[in-house]
């Protein structure tokens, strides 16, 4: 048997610790001549999480209908964050920073996760949840790709399509994508939620008030001028 995961567990504080030191690395490495390469390096790694980790089920037997398709809203993230790190478009900037810091942030620090290190679906969900928390960060910073006016609005209407899409899979296969049929089995900040199925509806109030905030820091301010 894999070893169990336990939240803020050596392991967990580990990864945090981590995540914080590649931040401002990066960061850091925004000013230089290797920010490009850099960027490049984080994107690729975002890129090919989704092979990796599709491998890493095959390999310990659990590549299913609910680990097959990249229809979290961490996986959106993630692929978000690989293309804009590579190409700098606009959207997908606004995708990882909303997607990554009002979602995927939580799964850092509340991880929906069962197995611990060394386990690959250990490594493949920090490697995802910090890479992109990172990549979300980055892109309003480093890169200065920071969310234009209607943003809100669009990255909603991008959530509520993306939303009824998950759903007709899950309905078709039986799935439980975005946790729309059931909550984690682990403690998260769904458990602070009603009961199935209102706790659906719930978390799109949620997605506009989380998005509003991470746009106030911008709603008032110039565009920075955008590095090459």
């Amino acid at each position: 048997m894999p070893p169990q995961f336990h939240p803020f567990g050596t392991s967990h504080q580990v990864v945090l610790v981590l995540t914080a030191v590649l931040l401002g690395l990066m960061l850091v490495i925004a000013r230089t001549r290797f920010a490009n390469a850099a960027e490049k390096t984080l994107g690729t790694v975002l890129l090919l999480l989704y092979p990796g980790t599709l491998a890493g089920h095959a390999w310990v037997g659990s590549l299913n209908a609910q680990t097959l398709l990249p229809l979290q809203y961490c996986d959106i993230a993630c692929l978000a964050g690989g293309i804009a790190l590579w190409t700098r478009r606009q959207f997908f900037c606004e995708i990882v920073y909303f997607f990554g810091l009002a979602g995927t942030s939580q799964g850092l620090i509340t991880p929906a996760l069962i197995y611990d290190f060394p386990d690959p679906r250990f490594l493949a969900f920090f490697v995802l949840h910090s890479g992109v928390t990172i990549a979300a960060v980055y892109v309003v910073t480093g890169m200065r790709h920071r969310p234009a006016p209607g943003a809100v609005l669009r990255m909603m209407l991008f959530s509520v399509s993306w939303y009824a899409v998950t759903a007709v899979v899950n309905v078709a296969l039986g799935t439980n994508y975005a946790f729309q049929c059931a909550k984690p089995v682990t403690a998260t900040l769904f458990d602070q939620l009603h009961p199935w199925p209102w706790y659906n509806f719930e978390t799109i109030g949620l997605g506009v008030v989380f998005y509003s905030v991470l746009y106030l820091p911008f709603a008032f301010r110039k565009p920075a001028p955008r590095l090459a």
